[in-house]
């Protein structure tokens, strides 16, 4: 869902308008449009990986090791 908003947005629709054209797939709210809030706070966390993608690596690893010494 988020790549179809990344690349309509790139084409110049504004997100108002391509929420109307999204289905929540899964979930209690399936068959329902996503909000709006949803998907600028989906978009601001893509772009906070985008800006800092060592930070986000970063945290893997750690999650990682972490499961692997829990077991």
């Amino acid at each position: 869902m988020l790549h179809t908003v990344l690349r309509r947005r790139a084409a110049g629709e504004r997100v108002q308008d391509i929420r109307m054209d999204l289905i929540i797939p899964t979930g209690r709210r399936k068959g329902g449009n996503p909000s709006l809030a949803s998907l600028y706070r989906a978009l601001a966390d893509y772009d906070k990986t985008q800006a800092h993608p060592e930070v986000v690596e970063q945290a893997r690893a750690e999650f990682a090791e972490l499961r692997s010494g829990a077991r």
